[in-house]
This record gives C-alpha cells, structure tokens and sequence, in this order.
C-alpha cells in the first residue's frame, strides 16, 4: 500500500496552482479506478510527506472539499484554494469544470 500511496503523492504534486482534480481520477490514472477511498485516505497522510503534497487541490468528484477536516483546520483547505485563485461557496468550487486537471490527459505513465 505504501507504494500506492507514493504513486499518489507523485501525481498530487503535479497539479498545478490554480488546478484540483479529484480522487477517483487520481485512482484511474494510477490504473485502479476502484479506488478512489484509498486516495482519499492517502491525501489524509500526507500532511508532513516530503516533499509537500497539495493535498488541498484534490476533491470529491462533485468539486466538493471532502477532506477539509482532515487539514489543521475545517477552513485551511478552502483559504489554500482561495490563495490560488480558486473560487469556493459552501464548501464546494465554483466553476469545478473549469479549474479541473485531469491526470490521464495532462500526465503520462
């Protein structure tokens, strides 16, 4: 699982400011797209990986930030979405089409 966890990580970190993606499509790029919860648990470990993972910048597939409790504070995922220019409302992003990044398009293997 370590392993799949770092694949994660790895993919994380090339999202670029201003961009999310979601779990499930982190889990599709990584060729198991049954695992959207293990990504999900992943991003919740990855507070103090080095080097950092943005872990802020990946979702629920209806742009909703899912994991928000799991950051140091309930609004500290929505203030590092806001500081890169992402708009949020009620704990969802706004536009979530427009500022999404899918891996399997913008990465390869």
């Amino acid at each position: 699982m370590n392993d799949f966890y770092d694949m994660v990580y790895e993919v994380t970190r090339q999202i670029p400011r201003g961009r999310v993606t979601n779990y499930g499509s982190i889990a599709k790029y990584l060729g198991s797209p049954q695992s959207s919860r293990l990504v999900g648990w992943a991003m919740n470990q990855s507070h103090s990986k080095k080097p950092p993972v943005p872990a802020h910048r990946v979702v629920n597939r209806n742009g909703e930030l899912s994991g928000r409790m799991h950051f140091a504070s309930p609004s500290l995922m929505e203030e590092l979405l806001v500081s890169e220019g992402i708009r949020v409302e009620k704990n969802t992003i706004v536009n979530f089409d427009k500022v999404f990044w899918d891996p399997e398009r913008e990465l390869k293997l």
